[in-house]
C-alpha cells in the first residue's frame, strides 16, 4: 500500500457524490463540450506550463459562448444548451454574462486536471 488508508464505510456520502459526478461527466456530448473548453493554447498566468492544458490557474480558463461550442462540437444548439445546463448544475462549468451573451468555462483547475488525466490514460492504453 502507499501509506494511505481510506475508511470506505465512513465516506459513503463522498463516494456517492463521486459516482454522481462521474456519471454526469460520462456522456460523449458533455465530454466534447468540456474538451472544447480545455484550452490547448499558451498559458497566460506566468506559471511556465508547457500549454494551458497543463495549467490549473483560474486566470487561464478560456470562455466560449454557445455558438462557438456548437461549431466546435457539431452538436445542435438545443443539445449544447441543455448539456451546458447539466454541466453547470453539476458544478463542472461556470458562466459569465456580458450583455446578451453568456460565456462558459470550466469551473476550476480540477476539471482540467481530470480531463487531462483521463485523456492521457486512454492515449497510453495498448
Amino acid at each position: 500500500m502507499n501509506g494511505h488508508s481510506y475508511n470506505i464505510s465512513m465516506k459513503t456520502n463522498v463516494i456517492e457524490k463521486m459516482e454522481e459526478l462521474l456519471k454526469i461527466a460520462a456522456d460523449q456530448t458533455r465530454i466534447k463540450i468540456m474538451l472544447c473548453l480545455l484550452d490547448e493554447g499558451e498559458c497566460h498566468c506566468g506559471c511556465n506550463a508547457r500549454g494551458c492544458s497543463e495549467c490549473t490557474c483560474l486566470s487561464c480558463m478560456i470562455e466560449k459562448c454557445v455558438g462557438d461550442i456548437v461549431n466546435e462540437t457539431g452538436a445542435s444548439q438545443s443539445l449544447v444548451s441543455h448539456q451546458l445546463k447539466v454541466l453547470k448544475d453539476a458544478d463542472l462549468v461556470k458562466t459569465r454574462k456580458d450583455r446578451q451573451k453568456v460565456y462558459y468555462s470550466l469551473k476550476d483547475g480540477h476539471i482540467k486536471e481530470l480531463l487531462n488525466v483521463v485523456r492521457e490514460h486512454v492515449l497510453e492504453e495498448k
